[in-house]
């Protein structure tokens, strides 16, 4: 919705527009979308798309060719400036310089501005605090890994496609276990198809299980209940003890309740299993949790965003 409001008025409310999340979740499509977008409303728009590395090496050369006014004016005559991946301007100073003073100039004109990373803002090491503060100053938004059921829909989708009948089951027990990001998820699915064309046999569950057994077996070995909750426990600054603990202050409960509801999103683990790992609670608190985070990530940006960064943190 933020995109489509950018394409239909560049310059206005959000300006920039951050877009932040994990590889392979369609940031750089999202980009180029919107300004696209700006295009079909405005023909003349002078809309700049470019990966952070291209600003840079622009920079280089016109320093070079002692013609950083031209590159100055280039940058800062454009109706639209859309650059991906601004974390590698991380500890380049010169480059740094430059674009606080191109985002000032297109910022004073309405021009708009559109970022992508692979991280929130404050997140990004190596990057000036003035910039990063800067970036925040329009909207950021969050582009997170699908949902379980949009997961499905798309291998679904993928599958006929390819004139591939899929069960339902199949692509359910895909889906639980390849949760980073779509383009992860196409890719395995098109080596089951690869491997179902080449031996003949039926797509089920147990052949799945044989042609991803490497991929789920570290997927397994990345995300464990352990993992999970030495991850929250450093991200909101506790113990994993106090997780594990009958301690019920807001402090430590909260965080809790976010383990077990990332326990029951990431593992193949059963609520009875993740309570067990939880200082011996029941199934039931545990479904407690996990609907109450949900609740809460609809209610507050702040769990909202949380869970966001945990779940990246503990796919990546």
């Amino acid at each position: 919705a933020a995109a489509r409001q950018v394409a239909d008025n560049p310059g206005g409310a959000y300006n920039p527009l951050f877009l932040y999340g994990g590889t392979g979740l369609g940031k750089t499509h999202l980009l180029h979308a919107v300004g696209n977008g700006i295009m079909a409303r405005k023909p003349n728009a002078k809309v700049v798309y470019m990966h952070s590395e291209r600003f840079v090496q622009d920079m280089v050369k016109a320093l070079q060719n002692n013609a950083i006014e031209e590159f100055k004016r280039y940058y800062r005559s454009v109706d639209a400036l859309l650059i991906d991946d601004i974390q590698f301007f991380a500890n380049k100073e010169r480059s740094q310089e430059e674009f606080f003073h191109t985002f000032n100039a297109l910022l004073e004109g309405n021009q708009q501005i559109i970022l992508t990373s692979d991280r929130y803002p404050k997140e990004i090491n190596g990057v000036e605090d003035r910039l990063k503060s800067r970036f925040g100053w329009g909207l950021t938004v969050a582009i997170e890994p699908p949902e379980l059921e949009t997961r499905v829909a798309i291998l679904m989708k993928k599958a006929d496609e390819n004139d591939i009948r899929l069960p339902g089951e199949v692509a359910f027990f895909i889906a639980k276990r390849l949760r980073s990001n779509v383009r992860e998820l196409e890719g395995a699915l098109n080596r089951v198809i690869a491997n179902a064309n080449f031996t003949g046999r039926a797509i089920t569950i147990d052949f799945v299980r044989e042609a991803l057994r490497d991929l789920l077996a570290l997927q397994e070995k990345l995300v464990t209940i352990d993992n999970i909750q030495k991850t929250v426990a450093e991200y909101y600054k506790i113990k994993v003890a106090d997780l594990l603990s009958k301690r019920r202050s807001r402090s430590v409960a909260r965080p809790r309740q976010m383990a077990m509801a990332l326990a029951k999103e990431l593992t193949n683990h059963s609520l009875p299993e993740i309570g067990d790992a939880f200082g011996g609670r029941d199934h039931t608190t545990v479904l407690h949790a996990c609907r109450k985070i949900e609740q809460l990530r609809e209610e507050s940006h702040d769990i909202k965003e949380d869970f966001s960064n945990l779940i990246r943190t503990l796919s990546s």
